[in-house]
């Protein structure tokens, strides 16, 4: 099979097309014949040497963790699926799943069908990034209806989603955006959307019962200026976490960073909301897979609009 792979780290350039055997299912797992997978900044950062790097190990190695494609084979103990299925799934996160690549093989609870209102692509678009706002917002925040959201980078690609989920459980959402994006945001339901190039949030933004912030660095501290006493933050990259922790403890804040998980169940509740056409994902430019390295060099700009998509 054709797979993405790297010799060491360094920029989009270390992704070259190579070949590997096709893999075997072990028992509980399944081999999804791999239609497209999406791009995340995990990919560039662990292809760079940081991500989860130091998970996978030293290269050789395949990124990837958003995958959809048809089921080929089943492992013995295999009852949810069977060859021929349509499915989407973020197997195996943090470790080595190897998503670029014509072929995957993982247990079977790391997928869910694919939701009928959904292509191949978007469906790729959506496990890594969809489970990254579920989790954060259902399973951490338990956003209740009439709650105040603001979403840092809101029409990325965890945060067009984000967006989503929070509407679907009765929050009021802010956003911030490049005006640019604003007829998209409303398009998704958004509240309010505020353009952070021309005003300072923190000024026109009234206090809010969570703030999702999916950039860090000053602005995590800035939104410490907008949170209730009763308030919580949660911090995306993980890697800003920890000042955004401190600085909130020393307000009497609430904030914490979280690292998705793989999620058989969370990926169903994102299918439901996808069958009940208030969850869809926005594709910003497909790839195909030997341009691997074209759609990191994309994604890096730190401009895209949804989600990035590699197809087979």
């Amino acid at each position: 099979m054709r797979v993405i792979t790297q010799r060491s780290t360094g920029g989009p350039e270390v992704l070259e097309i190579g070949r590997a055997p096709v893999p075997e299912p072990l028992p509980t797992e399944i081999r999804v014949r791999v239609a497209a997978a999406g791009v995340n900044p995990v990919d560039w950062k662990t292809r760079a040497g940081s991500g989860m790097a130091a998970v996978i190990g030293p290269p050789p190695f395949t990124v990837g963790w958003d995958v959809a494609g048809t089921v080929d084979a089943v492992g013995p103990g295999v009852t949810r699926f069977a060859p021929g299925d349509a499915v989407f799934g973020m197997p195996w996160f943090p470790r080595q799943a190897a998503g670029y690549a014509e072929f995957v093989t993982a247990p079977s609870r790391h997928f869910a069908h694919r939701p009928a209102g959904l292509s191949e692509v978007e469906a790729a678009g959506l496990p890594l990034a969809g489970l990254t706002a579920w989790q954060s917002l259902v399973d951490i925040a338990d956003v209740r209806p009439g709650q105040r959201v603001l979403i840092h980078a809101a029409a990325g690609g965890v945060g067009h989603l984000a967006v989503q989920i929070a509407k679907a459980r009765g929050a009021y959402v802010i956003g911030t955006a490049s005006v640019a994006k604003h007829d998209l945001l409303h398009d998704l339901g958004i509240d309010e959307a505020v353009d952070y190039r021309a005003e300072a949030f923190e000024r026109v933004v009234e206090p809010v019962d969570l703030v999702y912030d999916l950039i860090g660095g000053d602005i995590a501290l800035r939104s410490l200026e907008v949170m209730k006493p009763e308030a919580r933050m949660i911090c995306l990259p993980s890697a800003a976490a920890a000042d955004a922790m401190a600085a909130a403890r020393e307000r009497g804040l609430r904030a914490t960073g979280m690292l998705v998980e793989p999620d058989g169940d969370g990926l169903e509740d994102l299918t439901r909301l996808v069958d009940d056409r208030r969850l869809r994902v926005v594709v910003a430019e497909t790839f195909p897979l030997e341009r691997a390295s074209h759609a990191h060099r994309a994604g890096e700009l730190g401009r895209t609009t949804g989600k990035l998509v590699l197809t087979t």
